[in-house]
């Protein structure tokens, strides 16, 4: 029977085409302007670590002087000065642990057709790559031994193994970062992680960094940070040793745990921490440490900014008004053809066998719109591609869950827009329309 009413619809579509296609059209439109913004919201509210949630975690702590707090809202530093962040290790009270930090070197490629490039490094202690699960397509990353003692090895992302030793195994290959040479350990796979949790303050979105080193050997090579550097008095001492022992914050810590109880003995140990450093004239504002899961800290850092989320109920509310154009679309359409449903009602059709066969009618509507709307949604994501730089494309890819939602939102859409003129149309008299006819 359901067959039967789809060769009805799709009769009565044909027999109508400019209209037909201004329903579709309308349904295409505002699917394509709601999906392309949910498709960027979802991407950015994504918590890829969602899995372990109470596993790892972002230790904070207030070290900013009395006068003022480090925003307007009181919250404590989103980063952690280098003398914090080696008393924290020094102390290994978690399970894993790593100070991190984002910098850079000149990369010089061993072939002779590829010049020398300034590479994206991390510096990170080994528990970096099992905080964050990080996959390895050849070797694994360096030993904490490598870390005491400031090895000069490294991890390649799988991009960069790709540019320098064309996608083969390199463990065990030396590559020139800078002045010096770096044996290769461990080779990624593909790992994508939106956004990019474990450095939110500079640059959530953007793609990891190519390679990786011990942080030992970074800060023994004094390194600089790429990115946010704040501080609210300035270094006492001049150069490097002057940064490291500042109050100074510009590297970010994460801790992590075989289980969730233990997050509040950390907790505990935080704040001993600070008790002892308040005795020695530092953390001069009242105690304000947190730990926060990557939920939290992805929340705390407003990774999803309020006009994103403005920006999707204002898609939404265009999508509403194009449903509204549907239902008046629809409604002239079928009571247009009263003569039609009076004569089927006399030859014995029911009220639920109209109703039934016109609401098929609104779902052939839909179908075709969310189609045509998946284009448009795809046209929309590559626009804002082109227009924006490389690091937008994660942010734009429309997965088949996607495909399914935006489905699932047209047939919807279009048979909630069908309901008030296939109601109407099961209400015209078929005597009246014989008597007319």
């Amino acid at each position: 029977m359901f067959a039967y009413y789809l060769r009805l619809a799709l009769t009565s579509l044909r027999r109508t085409p400019v209209l037909t296609a201004l329903m579709v059209l309308a349904v295409a439109v505002g699917i394509g302007a709601s999906m392309t913004a949910l498709t960027v919201l979802r991407a950015m509210g994504n918590n890829p670590y969602a899995y372990k949630n109470d596993l790892i975690y972002v230790p904070q702590m207030d070290n900013w002087g009395a006068q003022s707090a480090y925003d307007d809202d009181g919250n404590p530093p989103n980063q952690v000065t280098y003398r914090d962040a080696r008393a924290l290790t020094d102390a290994a009270k978690a399970d894993l642990q790593s100070a991190m930090y984002s910098t850079g070197l000149a990369i010089r490629p061993d072939n002779d057709d590829l010049r020398p490039f300034l590479g994206r490094l991390r510096a990170a202690a080994t528990d970096f790559f099992p905080l964050f699960d990080v996959p390895f397509k050849y070797g694994g990353p360096w030993s904490r031994g490598d870390d005491q003692r400031k090895s000069r090895v490294t991890v390649l992302g799988a991009e960069l193994n790709e540019k320098l030793f064309g996608g083969e195994n390199s463990v065990g290959r030396e590559v020139q970062f800078g002045d010096e040479h770096f044996r290769v350990v461990g080779v990624l796979d593909q790992w994508l992680p939106i956004p990019r949790v474990y450095d939110v303050s500079n640059g959530p979105f953007d793609e990891p960094e190519e390679a990786y080193i011990p942080f030992e050997t970074a800060i023994d090579m004094e390194l600089s940070a790429y990115g946010n550097n704040n501080c609210w008095k300035s270094p006492e001492k001049a150069g490097w040793e002057g940064r490291l022992e500042s109050e100074c914050v510009w590297m970010q810590y994460w801790v992590g745990f075989d289980s969730a109880s233990k997050a509040g003995a950390y907790k505990e140990f935080l704040d001993d921490y600070v008790r002892e450093q308040k005795q020695l004239g530092r953390f001069e504002r009242p105690l304000n440490n947190r730990l926060s899961t990557p939920a939290e800290w992805l929340e705390r850092n407003q990774v999803v900014a309020n006009d994103s989320r403005i920006q999707v109920w204002i898609a939404f509310g265009f999508l509403a008004v194009c449903v509204v154009n549907t239902v008046g679309l629809l409604l002239a359409k079928f009571l247009g053809r009263s003569a039609e449903i009076g004569v089927r009602r006399a030859l014995g059709a029911s009220r639920t066998q109209i109703f039934i066969q016109y609401l098929t009618e609104a779902g052939m509507v839909g179908v075709a719109g969310g189609l045509l709307g998946l284009l448009l949604t795809s046209g929309m994501l590559g626009g804002m591609r082109a227009l924006q730089n490389a690091d937008y494309e994660r942010l734009t890819q429309v997965d088949s869950e996607m495909v399914a939602v935006t489905l699932l939102v047209a047939i919807g859409a279009t048979l909630i827009a069908g309901l008030i003129p296939t109601w109407r149309a099961c209400q015209i008299a078929p005597a009246l329309q014989l008597k007319s006819q």
